[in-house]
């Protein structure tokens, strides 16, 4: 089964820049998107053979989740129940008979940090619901988690220490989280491999400059651990201002 994440940053935006041609050439079985940035009834998506799950924020053209799957569910979820943290549009939930799949858009923590406390809350419930699936069954999740966990996982960790993204607050968070039962796919697999980003600023010259961050990930509950059989992040691709990033499992 394949496995594809990917912060679009506006879906409308990037679909006149290939998305329908990307989207078919990386086949995935599910297809997990963060940052939407729609309302109902702002897109119509022709895509045969998958089942679409959408949760829109509130807020107008603004943050928005979206999964295309070609499984049907056996149920499926929006939020995580709490009503601080379920306007935004942030978490999809789709229960199979052996795993949940989560897809999530991490808040960020924005400039001088002024959301950073909030941002602290949402770890811990997040990290509460996840656990709370994983008691049942498998959990893989799956998104945009705004935060480089370690210095091989940015192009200038010196620079950037206590900027969002990168505070030792959030890094902490995703700490957590991993020692709670969660595994980070593609450091499994790549456990030393260096310079490979899925987010790059528009200024600078980021992208081609690869002055990255790798802030997008798939990680899945230690009883799938066995199960995975490959992870990548597809640099090649363009559109948006992240990278597709993929997990592969038996």
């Amino acid at each position: 089964m394949k496995f594809i994440s990917w912060n679009v940053n506006g879906l409308r935006a990037v679909m006149g820049k290939n998305f329908m041609e990307d989207f078919a050439k990386l086949d995935a079985d599910f297809f997990c998107l963060q940052e939407t940035k729609l309302q109902a009834g702002q897109i119509e998506m022709d895509l045969p053979g998958y089942h679409q799950y959408w949760n829109y924020a509130e807020k107008k053209g603004y943050s928005g989740t979206a999964i295309f799957a070609k499984e049907e569910p056996i149920s499926v979820s929006y939020g995580m129940g709490i009503e601080e943290h379920d306007h935004e549009g942030r978490v999809i939930t789709l229960e199979y008979p052996e795993y949940y799949l989560i897809t999530v858009y991490t808040p960020n923590s924005q400039d001088e940090l002024k959301r950073l406390d909030y941002r602290m809350g949402w770890e811990d419930a997040f990290r509460a619901y996840l656990c709370g699936l994983a008691e049942k069954k498998g959990v893989i999740v799956c998104g945009d988690m705004n935060v480089a966990h370690q210095e091989i996982d940015l192009k200038n960790p010196k620079t950037n220490r206590n900027n969002a993204g990168f505070t030792d607050q959030e890094r902490g968070k995703m700490t957590e989280l991993l020692n709670s039962g969660f595994v980070d796919s593609f450091r499994y697999f790549y456990p030393d491999k260096k310079e490979i980003y899925s987010w790059w600023s528009y200024r600078f010259q980021a992208r081609q400059k690869n002055a990255g961050w790798r802030i997008d990930y798939f990680l899945v509950s230690e009883n799938l651990k066995e199960r995975m059989s490959g992870a990548e992040i597809h640099t090649e691709i363009f559109g948006s201002d992240h990278c597709p990033v993929e997990l592969r499992l038996d």
